[in-house]
């Protein structure tokens, strides 16, 4: 058999450079996307912003913020081998500097360069309900005005839009006009994470997920669990699966069913990390399946 052939009958991987942070304890930024978007079958080019022990909720965390230099020389490693032209999406998380973001920003305009489809996903890394912002000004100011604008896509969780747009979303007739004041920034695509609305059961999370001028409403069960990780997960599984089945409807669906069940995982299992390793057919054969809904 020629090489020829048998390249046309491997089927080509999708492929996405992850820029986001990485710790050796736990399973947030790469730490948690990396594993999760490989045992999904795509091809994933890991380049960490930070590298800490454990994320910053453990006292006495240690580790190293690199610079944006760190990026921009990675990614020039990147373009010398060719590597960029197969590459189909870019995913940034928690920067870590603003400096950081311009280097995302110029890692995005490089890959678009040497793929003009490829798609850019910003995960707006800024804070959360109940612990407000955890970056500092200057990092959400680049989001908010550099990188929201330049992004194909963008996954913020409840505070994180709110923040964004400078509106509430507690109705889901807010959060949709909040999610269009968000398009409007230069994203078409949204999701959002982390919903709870007026009718929003107790016991439930909403997740809103838009497209153009469709949007739909997933809703699950809200674990009673507290663990970091969700978001970086949800927003690495939605853009693959968008790049995979260019429909947001189904990657809300396959996205939140994933994590949902990772989650449930961890609460079963008692424990305080996401268990990714231990949950991992979940991420692609979820055991329970959400439906989304147009709204």
């Amino acid at each position: 058999m020629t090489d020829a052939a048998i390249k046309r009958r491997i089927p080509r991987l999708t492929t996405i450079l992850s820029i986001q942070s990485h710790v050796v304890f736990g399973h947030v930024g790469n730490s948690a996307a990396v594993f999760a978007l490989q045992r999904s079958g795509c091809e994933t080019l890991a380049l960490n912003t930070v590298q800490f022990s454990s994320h910053a909720g453990y006292k006495g965390f240690r580790g190293e913020r690199f610079q944006a230099s760190h990026i921009d020389a990675c990614v020039a490693g990147l373009q010398a081998i060719d590597a960029l032209r197969s590459c189909d999406g870019v995913l940034s998380g928690y920067l870590g500097a603003a400096e950081t973001g311009e280097a995302v920003l110029r890692a995005v305009a490089a890959t678009k360069a040497a793929n003009p489809l490829a798609l850019y996903c910003c995960d707006p890394v800024i804070g959360d309900l109940g612990r407000g912002a955890y970056v500092s000004k200057d990092v959400a100011d680049v989001i908010r005005t550099r990188a929201v604008p330049a992004a194909d896509v963008v996954t913020p969780n409840a505070f994180e839009l709110e923040t964004l747009v400078g509106r509430a979303a507690s109705t889901l007739k807010e959060a949709r006009t909040a999610v269009a004041a968000l398009q409007a920034l230069g994203p078409r695509v949204v999701l959002v994470t982390s919903l709870m609305l007026d009718d929003t059961p107790p016991d439930a999370l909403d997740l809103l997920s838009a497209d153009g001028r469709n949007c739909w409403r997933l809703r699950t069960p809200n674990a009673p669990i507290s663990v970091r990780g969700a978001g970086d997960l949800i927003a690495a599984l939605f853009f693959f699966h968008l790049l995979s089945t260019r429909s947001a409807a189904e990657a809300l669906k396959r996205a939140a069913s994933s994590v949902y069940g990772v989650v449930a995982e961890t609460l079963r299992l008692g424990r305080r990390e996401l268990a990714l390793v231990a949950a991992q057919e979940e991420i692609v054969r979820p055991s329970r399946v959400f439906e989304p809904e147009p709204v």
